[in-house]
């Protein structure tokens, strides 16, 4: 019988091994920038043109290596972080296949100059995995790696590439990720003249995430640092009123490495939940430091997906950082007017891409980032010498305090403590009743009725005691006393609208949570209502006491302050 099975020659294993570790132009950065943080650099600058399909030039001032090692890092396996199997169990580099350097050689015109010291340089030229030329050349210390047309002799792969703004997109996003996770290493990237971001290596992990995300961005984050079972959480989050529409805003790092985990997506959101807004993500930069031999990286040739020994432990010590770092440093957003620089104009890597270079050069120049210094503080902080100033518009209480003016708006105040009370979060106790003189029927639409008689046990437990009266009629015999003087009819048909908008498609706890953000919504004060001054101080008391005094179940913010720091600068008066 002939032979079937046959070994592959080296430059196909190559051609495989690229698939697996070069997917797009982000990739190839992505690996070379890995390599130069490895070899020690404190400088890394990257040229990238037409997205980094025609060219892509990674220079860094690292140890270098000598004409030997330059050669064999062409070969696949060849790697300096490990020797044995068992040094997977430790892993400490970026780097340790040793797939990188040839698999980028075999589906590019490579070029590779090295050295370990300032002078004479080793040179190897590579045409798609065969070496065409080795020389010495004049250079200083450290490793510059340039890669031309990406993918030509493959182009099936080539045209799977995306439009030059997606590469370019991706490009950024990879070097804006190792530009926060090594602030003490100075990043540059450049797109053909357009400089898009520039990190200074000052080791200041709060300015690296200002020129990555935008100065007003940075300046709105709290930072954490706390030590949960071992595995220490540092880096920043952001309140839960800044926040995007995407998970674009929230970087993982573990011993430094830029990951993709469930379980810290997982964290994260849980740390967030009824802080953030549906359909809305917290913003987050941290890295958990923990011991290498109880986290798996050899799980994909790209080494972003991770494994923990211990998930829940993982699990566990970001969510309570986050918790507590949120509390310590307080969520209220400021009224003073922010920088010129918006959020959302130049907050992200994405968008800087498309800047022009002046502005993204200047950005610093006009507004470092030590000039001013968060103004948020903790919710509490508010009853220190709280004093009601009045209401305006009968909508917002004006309130003076030990370190400032707060403005609280009343009604998604008064709906957050409902929320809470209604929910069981406060209180200890079962709902307080009002009996109705009499009982009332009340009708509704098929579908209205339908929805409420399959929740009638969720409406007895925030205070409605009603049974079904008929096909489409309910006998109302008390209603929630928070509901007292408010239409109850139309409470529960608001109820029932909300729960008809799901089409049966949630669970019971997300129908529960229907029921409580509506019901607290329609029994909360209106805007417009005028208060007391008792009243008012009495519902600021209240709202001291809830478990999330700073958004209302639908994520709006309940207070803004003024300190009187920044009263004082605003009046220049200091």
């Amino acid at each position: 019988m002939p032979r079937r099975i046959a070994l592959l020659d080296p430059h196909t294993i190559n051609q495989i091994a690229a698939g697996e570790v070069v997917e797009r132009p982000s990739s190839v950065v992505k690996e070379l920038v890995e390599n130069a943080v490895d070899a020690g650099a404190t400088r890394i600058d990257i040229q990238c043109d037409d997205a980094g399909r025609t060219r892509i030039k990674v220079s860094d001032n690292g140890a270098g290596m000598g004409p030997e090692d330059a050669e064999m890092s062409l070969n696949r396996h060849a790697t300096s972080k490990i020797r044995v199997a068992g040094d997977l169990h430790r892993v400490t580099s970026l780097g340790f296949r040793g797939e990188a350097i040839p698999s980028i050689a075999a589906v590019s015109r490579f070029a590779l100059s090295t050295a370990e010291e300032d002078g004479a340089r080793h040179r190897i030229d590579v045409e798609f995995g065969e070496i065409t030329q080795s020389a010495t050349v004049a250079g200083p210390r450290g490793t510059e790696i340039v890669v031309q047309d990406l993918f030509a002799n493959t182009p099936a792969r080539l045209k799977f590439l995306k439009t030059d703004t997606t590469e370019a997109s991706q490009i950024a996003d990879v070097v804006g990720k190792y530009a926060v996770a090594f602030p003490q290493v100075a990043i540059s990237l450049r797109f053909g003249n357009q400089a898009v971001i520039t990190t200074s290596g000052t080791d200041d992990l709060l300015e690296a995430l200002g020129h990555v995300w935008g100065i007003d961005l940075a300046r709105a984050l709290a930072e954490i640092d706390t030590t949960v079972g071992g595995i220490r959480v540092n880096g920043f989050v952001g309140p839960p009123h800044v926040n995007k529409p995407s998970r674009s805003h929230q970087v993982f790092f573990v011993n430094g490495r830029p990951v993709r985990s469930k379980t810290l997506f997982a964290s994260a959101d849980a740390s967030y939940r009824s802080l953030t807004p549906e359909r809305r993500h917290a913003i987050i930069a941290v890295n958990l430091s923990i011991d290498p031999a109880e986290v798996d990286i050899n799980v994909s040739p790209t080494k972003t997906e991770i494994k923990f020994q211990r998930e829940g432990a993982a699990f566990d010590a970001l969510r309570l950082a986050i918790k507590g770092g949120l509390m310590e440093h307080g969520l209220m957003p400021s009224a003073a007017p922010s920088s010129s620089f918006a959020t959302e104009q130049m907050g992200s890597v994405g968008l800087l891409a498309s800047a022009p270079a002046e502005l993204v050069t200047d950005l610093f120049k006009e507004r470092p980032i030590e000039a001013a210094e968060p103004t948020r503080f903790p919710f509490l902080e508010l009853l220190d010498g709280l004093q009601i100033l009045g209401q305006v518009m009968n909508t917002f209480i004006i309130a003076s305090t030990q370190r400032g003016i707060a403005i609280v708006d009343q009604h998604v105040a008064h709906e957050r403590v409902l929320y809470e009370y209604l929910c069981g979060l406060r209180g200890g106790g079962a709902v307080e009743m009002q009996h109705l003189l009499s009982p009332e029927s009340v009708e509704f639409e098929r579908g209205a009725a339908v929805a409420l008689s399959e929740r009638l046990e969720d409406l007895q437990r925030i205070g409605f005691d009603l049974s079904p009266f008929g096909a489409q009629a309910f006998l109302v015999r008390a209603i929630p006393a928070a509901a007292s003087g408010k239409d109850f009819r139309k409470l529960l048909l608001d109820v029932a609208d909300e729960l008809l908008e799901t089409d049966g498609r949630i669970a019971s706890q997300s129908a529960r949570e229907k029921i409580w953000t509506t019901s607290a919504c329609r029994m909360a004060v209106k805007a417009g209502d005028p208060l007391g001054v008792p009243e008012m101080e009495q519902l600021i008391r209240d709202l001291a006491e809830t478990e999330n005094p700073y958004l209302c179940p639908h994520g709006r913010p309940i207070t803004i302050t003024l300190t009187f720091d920044e009263l004082l600068r605003r009046f220049k008066r200091t």
